[in-house]
């Protein structure tokens, strides 16, 4: 295809889901397209196909018609197991539930696409560790979900999302559970990698959130409705120095 370093490439995308003899229309006829290294939003009203977008971009879902090239691969043309190798190895995922394993300490959470992956993993152990490092919670690493406050619970997802050093990160709402200023350190931490080079996309309701990024994209309706630049793009590393703590209000 030689999209000319385009991670994401995607045309006439359309996906209708059957329920019974109804038809329901997520998307009708998108195209987008994405550079490595850009740093996307992603907005729109509920209903509007945001999540739809990202599940199929994600390989979670396949469209009903229309071609989705991610890094020049036709991922319409994958079978289910060349699927699960994107979603292990390509794309990591961040929930704003977080999908943590209650039943897992933080290094059991970041070490578990590596056991999906099937394979034998030179230095597991080390790549686990440089993750959790990466987003800040070495000294938290036998600590259970239960244990943690919001903003840890996410630090820990975006760390399982980086393990397999993947090429992009899709984060679906990732400040929605959590106050301002941990939502800030959140989009710091999303800042820093795509700074080293990530590819990342972010689903979010808000405008403040999404003047992090590089691009907004308007979804409405199941169409992309319209796309801006960020021309002054917010740096959340200059904003939490102005932020008050939690702890100087008490």
């Amino acid at each position: 295809m030689g999209n000319n370093g385009l991670t994401i490439h995607i045309r006439e995308m359309k996906k209708i889901y059957r329920i019974g003899k109804i038809a329901v229309p997520a998307l009708i006829g998108v195209d987008l397209d994405i550079a490595s290294g850009e740093f996307v939003a992603i907005m729109g009203p509920s209903g509007s196909g945001k999540s739809t977008l990202m599940n199929i971009i994600g390989a979670l879902d396949i469209p009903t018609s229309g071609k989705y090239f991610l890094d020049d691969v036709d991922v319409g043309k994958l079978n289910d197991n060349e699927l699960a190798i994107i979603r292990n190895k390509k794309v990591g995922f961040v929930f704003q539930t977080f999908n943590l394993l209650s039943r897992e300490n933080v290094f059991g959470n970041v070490e578990l696409p590596l056991i999906y992956a099937k394979e034998r993993i030179r230095n597991k152990k080390q790549k686990i560790l440089d993750a959790i490092e990466s987003v800040g919670l070495t000294d938290w690493i036998r600590h259970r979900p239960n244990e943690l406050s919001g903003g840890q619970k996410q630090r820990v997802a975006i760390a399982r999302a980086l393990v397999n050093n993947p090429s992009i990160i899709l984060a679906d709402e990732p400040t929605g559970n959590l106050d301002s200023r941990t939502g800030e350190e959140i989009i710091g931490i999303f800042q820093k990698l795509n700074k080293a080079g990530k590819t990342i996309i972010i689903v979010t309701h808000e405008m403040d959130i999404a003047e992090h990024t590089q691009r907004t994209i308007f979804l409405r309706d199941g169409v992309i409705s319209g796309q801006e630049d960020v021309t002054e793009q917010l740096d959340a590393e200059e904003i939490l120095k102005k932020m008050p703590r939690l702890e100087d209000k008490l």
